[in-house]
């Protein structure tokens, strides 16, 4: 089957594991965190930046759980006037239809390093599928080790189209899922 043909867009390039990653992720937490003080916000890392040894686009991914995404949004306002960007519109996770998908997405502050910020309603679907893909990463090296191979394929197929890239990777990713679901499901057994 031959691939569609996609816009231009920025460049992808996969590098690393960078050893500043761990270091990026918690600085990144701390600052949400005095953002946020409140208990009941859920701050943590995700993505690949956030799995080690794992090569990725120099992005630090996190997520924000929240309580609710419905009515008045306080700490929107608060990101907003830290300088965080976006979070205006609904965003959506990709995934089965059956998935409860939709978040709100911010970008990082104007100058600084690519952050994107993932806010989900804790317990969604979205938000357990994040921690557990990120855990089931960190926990088999193999398979890891492999959606790696898959990335750096994908991005030399589409160097500059985002939207290649994820088509590439976007059912791999999904079927990587499904084999987290059952690591899950049977315990989280260790590392192989």
């Amino acid at each position: 089957m031959a691939s569609p043909d996609f816009p231009r867009s920025r460049r992808i390039e996969i590098v690393g594991p960078l050893p500043g990653w761990p270091a990026e992720h918690a600085q990144w937490q701390a600052r949400l965190r005095a953002l946020l003080p409140e208990a009941g916000f859920e701050i943590e890392s995700v993505g690949s930046t956030a799995v080690p040894g794992l090569a990725a686009k120099d992005v630090i991914d996190l997520q924000l759980g929240v309580h609710s995404l419905e009515g008045d949004l306080p700490w929107r306002q608060r990101l907003w006037a830290a300088g965080w960007r976006q979070g205006l519109d609904w965003a959506w996770d990709e995934g089965p239809a059956a998935l409860a998908l939709r978040k709100l997405y911010f970008r990082e502050p104007e100058g600084e390093r690519r952050v994107h910020l993932h806010v989900r309603e804790i317990g969604a679907a979205n938000h357990r599928f994040a921690l557990l893909m990120r855990d089931y990463l960190r926990a088999r090296p193999d398979a890891a080790a492999q959606y790696e191979a898959l990335k750096r394929r994908a991005a030399a197929l589409f160097p500059e189209q985002v939207e290649g890239y994820l088509w590439l990777k976007t059912p791999v990713f999904h079927l990587i899922h499904q084999a987290a679901e059952l690591w899950a499901q049977a315990g989280r057994p260790a590392a192989r």
